[in-house]
Parts: C-alpha cells; sequence; structure tokens
C-alpha cells in the first residue's frame, strides 16, 4: 500500500514537473518593486492636447484636369505663379497680371482695390474672358481644330493668348496662319499659349461683348 502510495506522489510530481516546463524557481520577493512613495500619473493627453506637425509643403493637390477651373489656375500660374498681391516691372497686376487699360475696359478703375480683393479679380478674369470670346467667335468657329504654326488651335488656347495678347493681335496671328506673330515683353509668343494651353474646356464661357465685373 505504502508503495502504491509512493508510486502515485512521484507520478503526479512528475505530472506537475512537465506541465510547468519543468520550472522550479525561487520565490520572488516583491518588496523591492514596492511604489507606494512614488507619485505615478496614469493620464494621457487627448487629441486636442497631442500637438501635431504638419509639412509645411502640402503632399497632396487637387486635380483639376482639363476643366475651366483648371484652366484659370493654370493661366494664373503661369502669369504669376498665383501671387494676387503682385506688380510686376511693367505694371501688371494680380494673379492674371491684369493691365491698368484693360480692367478700365471691364470697370475697375481703382489698382489698390483691385490688388487687396481676390473675389474681385476672379470675376476680373472671367468677365475679360468672355469679351474676348464674344470678340474670337467667329475666328473660334474658323479655326479651332485646324493647325496653325504646328500647333492645334482650340478655343481655350486662343482664349489664354487673348489674355496675353490681346483679341486684336490674337485675330491677326490666325489669320494670317501665324506670319503676323506677337511677343510680350518677356517673350511669350501666342504660339507658345495657343500650345500651352489647348485642350481645355472653357465651353461655361458665356461670350459677352459688354462684360463687366
Amino acid at each position: 500500500m505504502k508503495g502504491n502510495l509512493f508510486i502515485s506522489s512521484l507520478l503526479l510530481v512528475v505530472v506537475l514537473g512537465v506541465t510547468t516546463g519543468f520550472s522550479f524557481k525561487e520565490k520572488v520577493d516583491f518588496s523591492k518593486y514596492k511604489m507606494n512613495e512614488l507619485e505615478l500619473c496614469y493620464n494621457v493627453p487627448d487629441a486636442d492636447e497631442v500637438e501635431i506637425n504638419h509639412p509645411t509643403e502640402p503632399n497632396n493637390y487637387i486635380f483639376l484636369g482639363k476643366s475651366y477651373e483648371g484652366f484659370k489656375e493654370a493661366l494664373g500660374f503661369k502669369e504669376s505663379r498665383g501671387d494676387y498681391m503682385i506688380t510686376n516691372q511693367y505694371g501688371y497686376l494680380g494673379k492674371y497680371q491684369f493691365g491698368k487699360s484693360t480692367l478700365k475696359l471691364i470697370g475697375i478703375y481703382d489698382s489698390s482695390d483691385f490688388l487687396n480683393d481676390t473675389y474681385l479679380q476672379e470675376k476680373a478674369f472671367s468677365a475679360n474672358t468672355s469679351r474676348n470670346k464674344w470678340i474670337l467667335r467667329r475666328d473660334i468657329v474658323r479655326f479651332e481644330g485646324k493647325y496653325i504654326g504646328g500647333v492645334k488651335v482650340t478655343e481655350s488656347g486662343i482664349l489664354a493668348a487673348a489674355h496675353l495678347a490681346g483679341a486684336g493681335n490674337v485675330k491677326k496671328y490666325l489669320r494670317s496662319g501665324g506670319a503676323n506673330n506677337f511677343n510680350d515683353a518677356f517673350g511669350t509668343s501666342i504660339r507658345y499659349y495657343l500650345k500651352k494651353f489647348s485642350g481645355y474646356d472653357t465651353s461655361f464661357v458665356v461670350a459677352n461683348r459688354k462684360a463687366k465685373v
């Protein structure tokens, strides 16, 4: 009987050893880990308290494609890099680099107010583009889709070139087959604008001879 009890006890010890991975460790003294005298903070900052470091330059951009807004922004960037407050050395103003004489045609007489009003600048661009489209309406119908100087003529290219050189100079260029060219003070040509701003959707622009802001 005693032999059986000894064997059973031995088997129990073996089983316990197996289940515990034969780990017979010394008792740990947790007294050395006491933190009774420490001031512990269990709070974490919420979303409003966390300082977020934003990149200095945006890494996502809105893709405007060949829309009318894309046309405006591309032209504004070419003219002034989109700077509403700039005046160049020749006196041209704002994001779209308007001359004072052109501004007067669309009803703007105070250049200081114009520079400080971004909404007014956008309205000026729309009014001037509508006016140019009316002046060039027959030329758009006549020349759109044709090639002049190796460049395919589109409505948006014509309107951009008119913004650069004036509608009258664009008429001369188209009707001379590109022989009567124009370059601005920086050497930018009608042909360059016809090509650079080709293919945008400017059907949104309503031709208006009397367009004002």
